[in-house]
């Protein structure tokens, strides 16, 4: 199978990395090359893949309706129980037989690397199912667009070698975190992928602007990551396991590591911990102030931030777990309600933004806030929104990027009447727009109305909250759609310089990421006639709990949602379309609306000023204070008494002892020698006399004896 091979797919971006590095600087285009071609053919591996995925989990889908068919022809209404697992179908509360020996396609290999003993082992292997496929075509497909993309945008940059080797790191890690099948990997992969957004976002270090984002980012983040590494050791306790597979089969059958019951209230701690995990990599509120900040990187690195890796981490996680996190409620409450939350307030952040940059930024935490809160009723829903917004977002960003090449700034007060000067830019800049706006029939119309549809369904609390703010927060984004449309493109120009289109490395990425923003949302059209099966078959995780198709498609709501969009951009026309000056565009009068807006609801002034500031000043004076009292004190006192010993050494043992010694041996050897020194003449004479008295000596003490 072809998805035996599906290892292949991180480890090229891995291995292109690793020759850039090393002989990049040698090759005609700094490595770029070795980056595109790699990338490039890990595409086309994940294509492979996909059709293979998608294609079982069609047959298995049309297997088990040929079943059910045949029980409602021999038993009438009554669903023979022939199989082991019951296929629910979402809106319709029937259950059908699931015949034995099919399941939705999982390719799952292992090997150990680490045997702790107990059961408890280190193991790197690989998951691909429909979520793996998924995530396999959009990673590569985005990043193979930004690569190429970069090679116009970066041309000339002194460190362009560094920025495609860390591209290429930041891919594969992504991969590898999509690939894994343990929670152990998982971990890996989400610390390497932060790791990569701190060097990206800070590639530009000269600037203290830019290093402090990149710290703002991966400090942040890292507060998140503190409950991810929470909930994956809580996991481990629980199940004894870091397993994907093994974790949610326990969860299934209600059980825990050595057949107890299921604690559902440590599971519900261990997936809230794992969510914040989440809400810190994802951009969620409250821990979302990161990401606006995360503009200061490269152009290409927002692009690959923003639609494919590191804020979609937090998403896929939720989605990866998913039958876990239906096992809790409470945890689906609070990831609805905090995903709510989050696509309304930074829709409104997203208004009064002059970076045209800052204003995507916005509206990317916005559109994650869809994906999270739709995760909380639908895995469908929310995954197919994480699919659409990756495409027309990748080709948003780097539309803006095009804009900031032509007119070197960020800020639409510098724009203006750039239709005319960058025909290719504007068109494909607003086909993403459109799709951003959910206007149909583009890709963002039918993943968005999908989730707007499950809240619909679930009804209740949280589902018609998710309903109403998802409305709100659609014509919201519409405005500021329409908002940056005339700024950038209407009008006349204002900034400095001549504009101009951007060269074909640049242009093209824009076109083909600009097909998919119109047409991938065809993938799950709502009418069984023309698409039976859909995404949702092509994605399910397991036959058990497959939503059932065709999508559900309610008229009035997409009527509604349409018509709320339709409002937010003839608001937008009428108070822009003559481009008003900086200081009188109408967003930013509207008195102390604007000024919270601007101050970003005092988030950042709650977490610098009541928080980091005093902590880090106090927490500065106590270590300068520890460092000078304690630390300095007893280095000196180490290096004072060491230099003491030295001295006493020297005197005593060395001058008095070793030496002392020495010189007495030397001293009795020239007093012994100086009498040995008679005796030792080399007179004949003398010894001959000494011999005779010598002689005599002897024979007197003989006699007497």
């Amino acid at each position: 199978m072809i998805s035996d091979h599906a290892w292949l797919i991180p480890a090229l971006p891995a291995a292109s990395a690793l020759v850039i590095m090393l002989f990049g600087r040698r090759m005609a285009r700094a490595g770029a090359e070795v980056g595109i071609a790699a990338i490039g053919v890990a595409f086309v591996l994940a294509v492979l893949v996909a059709v293979e995925v998608f294609t079982a989990n069609v047959s298995a889908v049309a297997e088990v309706e040929a079943a059910d068919t045949e029980e409602h022809a021999l038993a009438g209404e009554q669903v023979a129980s022939t199989g082991s697992l019951a296929l629910t179908e979402a809106g319709e509360g029937e259950e059908t037989a699931i015949p034995d020996g099919v399941e939705a396609f999982v390719n799952e290999r292992a090997v150990t690397l680490t045997p702790l003993g107990d059961g408890f082992d280190i193991e790197a292997g690989i998951r691909v199912d429909g979520l793996a496929a998924m995530m396999f075509l959009l990673v590569t497909f985005v990043s193979l667009m930004v690569q190429v993309y970069s090679t116009g945008y970066m041309h000339g940059d002194p460190r362009i070698t560094y920025f495609f080797t860390l591209l290429s790191v930041f891919t594969f890690s992504m991969l590898f975190l999509v690939i894994g099948n343990n929670l152990f990997m998982v971990l890996v992969g989400w610390e390497l992928v932060g790791v990569c957004s701190y060097l990206l976002i800070g590639f530009w270090w000269e600037e203290r602007d830019n290093s402090n984002a990149a710290i703002k980012a991966f400090l942040t983040t890292k507060l998140g990551d503190v409950g991810l590494m929470v909930g994956v050791v809580t996991m481990w306790a629980m199940f004894g396991t870091f397993n994907i597979g093994e974790i949610i089969t326990a969860v299934r059958e209600g059980v825990q590591a050595g057949g107890a019951p299921l604690d559902s209230g440590l599971l519900t701690f261990a997936l809230i911990a794992l969510f914040i995990g989440a809400i810190g990599k994802s951009a969620q509120f409250p821990l979302h102030t990161w990401l606006p900040d995360a503009m200061a990187g490269p152009t290409p690195v927002s692009a690959l931030i923003h639609a494919a890796t590191m804020v979609t981490a937090g998403v896929f996680l939720v989605a990866r777990l998913y039958p876990v996190f239906q096992a809790s409620q409470a945890a689906l409450n609070v990831i609805a309600i905090i995903g709510a939350i989050t696509l309304f307030m930074a829709g409104l952040l997203a208004l009064v933004q002059d970076d045209v940059k800052r204003v995507l930024a916005y509206s990317t935490v916005s559109q994650l806030g869809y994906m999270v809160a739709a995760l909380a009723f639908s895995y469908t829903a929310g995954i197919f929104h994480l699919f659409t917004h990756g495409f027309f977002k990748a080709l948003l960003f780097l539309g803006s990027g095009s804009l900031i090449h032509a007119v070197h700034s960020n800020n639409m007060s510098d724009m203006g009447g750039l239709k005319k000067s960058m025909p290719w830019t504007f068109w494909t800049f607003l086909i993403g727009s459109l799709a951003l706006a959910a206007i149909p029939p583009l890709a963002g119309f039918w993943s968005k109305d999908e989730v707007l549809a499950g809240a619909l369904t679930a009804g209740g609390y949280t589902g018609n909250v998710v309903l109403i703010l998802g409305g709100l927060g659609g014509m919201i984004t519409a405005f500021y759609m329409t908002r940056v449309l005339y700024l950038v493109f209407a009008g006349e120009y204002r900034g400095a310089g001549h504009p101009h289109e951007s060269p074909g490395s640049m242009k093209w990425p824009l076109v083909a990421l600009a097909v998919p923003a119109v047409l991938i949302g065809f993938a799950n059209l709502p009418f069984e006639q023309f698409h039976p099966t859909g995404f949702a078959a092509w994605t399910m995780f397991s036959l058990e709990y497959f939503e059932g198709h065709p999508a559900e498609f309610v008229l009035w709501l997409a009527l509604g949602s349409t018509a709320a969009a339709v409002l937010g951009f003839v608001a937008g026309r009428a108070l822009y379309r003559v481009a008003p000056a900086a200081e009188r565009d109408p967003v930013l009068r509207l008195g102390l609306v604007t000024r919270v807006l601007e101050n970003r609801y005092y988030l950042d002034h709650l977490y610098m000023g009541v928080i980091v500031r005093p902590l880090r000043d106090r927490l500065a004076v106590l270590a300068y204070w520890f460092n000078d009292r304690v630390i300095d004190r007893f280095v000196y006192l180490v290096g004072v008494g060491t230099q003491r010993i030295g001295q006493a050494t020297y005197t005593y043992a060395d001058q008095r002892g070793i030496d002392g010694a020495v010189n007495g041996i030397g001293v009795s050897a020239n007093w012994s020698g100086g009498l040995l020194k008679f005796a030792q003449s080399g007179n004949v004479q003398f010894y001959a006399g000494a011999m005779f008295v010598g002689v005599f000596v002897f024979a007197v003490l003989f006699a007497a004896a």
